[in-house]
């Protein structure tokens, strides 16, 4: 028994060494530095090798014994250890084994983590095609020297494969493995090919147009004109344009597509100071009746108000995801298909047309009609179903006529849709070179062009849609946006969020982009109390900027920060310069049906009069319903952004007509302002993007604390616990009792949903039922405790009170 305990313990004490911190630790540096050593060798052997080899000719890595005249800076083993490794192996391509090697001391160490098994395949492929490639292209220049440039590996391989297929087979053969290999290591690769290809070889069924043969109109957008003869091509084909490019294609059916180049660029430099400067200062004038103001201008020049964070920088376009997606696809077949299932639709209920062409966007293609003369517009917008079950595809959307054009647009959704990345919106042409206050950049639309407006002249938005079709990601690509344009200084956001998930990611930059209560705790808005405060305080912001406005004659924002930056108001008499201050709302419905009218009026208020003073709301939800999006939230909205609903009604009640409902989700959406409705696939910005620029924000200086809004004490009827009254209970106290014993649940929305009333008096009642001993302390999220078991008990404490 006691040989057996001996041998498991003296088994665990192997065990344990082996898997020690301190093992892997040892092991790891003897790695790091044998390939330092080795790749020395390998360094001195190109100008010592020559001199070395006849004294090391015929010995071993192992012998010890005395040899004289070595010249490698290595020694003795070093130079029989580089001979092996150079002449015997895999030559200079020896290099990646070395590599791989200090990888994995590094690994051990844990002062890198890598994937082992990621970097012995890519290290293996590269020795072995390096060895090859170098000993077939320079063996011939190392034929009269000591050293094998690709080892012995190399050079006999190279001699196989030149003999078994020649010079030019054995060239294809490395050429393929190198682009096999670029393709797995760059995304870049495959559209450099096809650009290649595409640009030195002229295939038999496309044909180029000079650009000087297109009409303005074709130069504008995306479209394939197709003519009215129904004939399907035998063969799929598909078309690829590169995005550098514009080109027309034309098959033997006169299909005609032409891909304008998309507007995408370099990325502009993050740095803040030396992108375009876009707070008003270009108005600077010394013509003013203050000349105490204007020479404190000349001495001082304008203020900056962005001199606190000097050093910001924007985040950089590096920090999105790049899709492979670079090239657009036209695939002719489907093409072919839905038009001529379109026309014999049309045809089977006696309807002609005169003329077809399709504009292909990223999710959706439109195809535009011109009818016969006589043909009513109603009778082909009855007929939207049966084009939608015979092109078998959901979200099938008519629009009669198309606004500013004589013709019928029918949407009908790509069999392979296209994702609209942030990465792309962001480095587009139109987005980095905007001057929008506020750009909100949303994604593209039909003609794949990137689709932006400017939040200051909307001034709110309104984003409605069910459950999971792209309001949180529209709502992070909205926040998004601002955060590439705007500095910490000229930009707040007051983000409210019930569900409590949706905008945990943004707490990193609560003291550079944020604004709150002072005595709030969490940068992110959650609990209903602090959302009613918190939007009070936003009126009261609202009204202390409306009188910094009337002191300094200013109608806008804008002409108040310029005045300010110009010196021209006084900051010891309140004057101070003002951000911007976007409130977002996530599950706007679900505020309302906790608080009501105290939620609705404050928003109502920012709504109708904080346009001017620079505080603009954004407010989602997926309840679209009349008792959600009240009229008074409508009137206020102009500007609204539809997502797929369920319903033709809920549609109705965003949009004020049908076309929601057809939407096919992900994403696609439609943008409603006035009379102009557009469709647009938003652009897709996820989480783990979202936290890279967060943490790249939040890791740079930032403010002392959180931009503070004003404090809000509530109405004069909220009072404490310490100053209630049981003589002035509220008229509900008896019945709100009764309700609480009944159910064993101290719950303020208990309360709420019984008696239609809202938070704040609810939680008023609720406070009051403390006072008198019904019901316990509030737990947090948990209900409260009763302490009165049944209705009989309730009626004897009741009694004592009166």
């Amino acid at each position: 028994m006691q040989n057996k305990k001996g041998k498991q313990q003296e088994s665990q004490g192997i065990k344990h060494f082996f898997k020690s911190d301190s093992t892997h630790f040892v092991l790891g540096l003897i790695f790091l530095m044998f390939s330092v050593y080795a790749a020395i060798a390998i360094i001195s052997f190109f100008y010592t090798g020559s001199n070395d080899q006849s004294r090391i000719e015929g010995l071993s890595l192992f012998h010890w014994g005395r040899v004289g005249g070595i010249e490698n800076w290595t020694g003795t083993r070093g130079a029989i250890l580089s001979n092996i490794l150079l002449n015997e192996g895999f030559g200079v391509a020896t290099i990646f084994l070395l590599l791989f090697l200090s990888f994995t001391g590094l690994r051990l160490m844990k002062a890198k983590y890598v994937n082992l098994l990621k970097y012995f395949i890519t290290c293996s492929v590269l020795t072995v095609w390096t060895s090859l490639a170098a000993s077939f292209f320079f063996g011939n220049f190392f034929k009269d020297t000591a050293i094998y440039i690709g080892g012995r590996h190399g050079l006999e391989l190279s001699e196989i494969m030149t003999l078994n297929l020649g010079v030019p087979g054995t060239f294809l053969i490395i050429l393929l493995v190198f682009i096999i290999i670029m393709i797995f290591a760059s995304s870049e690769t495959i559209p450099f090919v096809r650009k290649f290809f595409s640009s030195s070889l002229k295939f038999k069924k496309t044909k180029t147009k000079p650009e000087n043969t297109q009409s303005p109109e074709q130069k504008d957008s995306n479209f394939v004109n197709i003519n009215s003869q129904p004939n399907i091509p035998k063969e799929p084909e598909k078309f690829t344009v590169p995005k550098e490019q514009e080109r027309t294609i034309i098959d033997d059916n006169n299909f005609e597509v032409i891909i304008p180049k998309t507007d995408e660029q370099e990325p502009i430099s993050p740095n803040h100071s030396e992108k375009e400067n876009t707070l008003p200062v270009s108005n600077v004038s010394f013509d003013y009746d203050d000349e105490e103001a204007n020479d404190l201008l000349k001495e001082l020049g304008v203020y900056d108000p962005t001199a606190d964070l000097s050093k910001y920088q924007l985040p950089s376009v590096d920090l999105l995801k790049k899709y492979n997606q670079n090239d657009m696809q036209v695939d002719m077949t489907e093409q072919n298909n839905n038009k001529n299932r379109i026309i014999q639709t049309l045809e089977n209920y006696g309807i002609k047309i005169k003329s077809i062409k399709a504009t292909v966007g990223p999710t959706v293609t439109l195809y535009e009609i011109v009818p016969e003369d006589g043909i009513r517009i109603a009778k082909i917008r009855n007929l939207e179903d049966d084009i939608a079950m015979n092109l078998a595809a959901l979200g099938i959307r008519i629009i009669a006529p198309m606004p500013g054009k004589g013709t019928i647009g029918i949407e009908v959704p790509n069999k392979d849709p296209q994702i609209v990345s942030m990465h792309s919106i962001i480095s587009s042409r139109k987005y980095q070179e905007s001057n929008y206050e506020l750009p909100i950049a949303l994604g593209r639309t039909i003609t794949n062009e990137v689709f932006m407006v400017d939040l200051t002249k909307l001034p709110h938005l309104l984003v409605a849609g069910a459950t999971g079709q792209g309001k949180s990601v529209g709502l992070n690509a909205a926040i998004t946006s601002l955060l590439y344009k705007k500095h910490p200084a000229e930009l707040k956001f007051v983000l409210i969020d019930p569900k409590m998930v949706e905008f945990t990611i943004y707490s990193a930059i609560e003291k550079h982009f944020l604004a709150k209560l002072p005595d709030a705790e969490k940068p992110i808005i959650t609990d209903f109390t602090k959302v009613i405060y918190t939007l009070n305080s936003l009126t009261k912001e609202m009204d202390d900027r409306y009188e910094l406005l009337e002191k300094a004659g200013s109608r806008n924002v804008k002409e108040y920060n310029e005045k300010f930056i110009n010196r021209r108001l006084n900051p010891m008499k309140g004057h101070k310069f003002m951000p911007y201050i976007v409130v977002i709302i996530d599950e706007f419905g679900d505020l309302i049906m906790t608080a009501g009218k105290e939620i609705e009026q404050p928003i109502a208020r920012i709504a109708q009069k904080a346009r001017a003073v620079g505080i603009h709301m954004i407010i989602a939800t997926q309840r679209p319903t009349t008792n959600i999006i009240t009229g008074t939230i409508k009137a206020n909205f102009p500007a609204r952004i539809a997502f797929r609903v369920i319903s033709s009604v809920d549609s109705r009640t965003i949009l004020d007509g049908q076309g929601a409902n057809q939407l096919i989700g992900r994403g696609d959406m439609l943008f409603f302002q006035g009379s102009d409705m557009i469709r647009v696939q938003c652009a897709f910005v996820d989480t783990p993007e979202v936290e890279r620029i967060s943490k790249f924000i939040g890791g740079q200086p930032s403010y002392p604390t959180a931009f503070p809004l004003p404090e809000y004490t509530g109405d004069e009827s909220d009072k404490s616990m310490d100053e209630f009254d049981l003589s002035e209970r509220d008229p509900l106290f008896e019945e709100a009792a009764q309700l609480i014993v009944a159910h064993q649940q101290g719950s303020t929305s208990l309360i709420q949903r019984k008696f239609s009333i809202g938070y704040n008096r609810a939680g008023r009642l609720m406070d009051q039922l403390e006072k008198a001993g019904i019901v316990g302390p509030t737990q947090g999220s948990k209900p409260r405790d009763v302490y009165v078991l049944d209705e009989y008990q309730l009626r004897l404490k009741l009694d004592a009170m009166k």
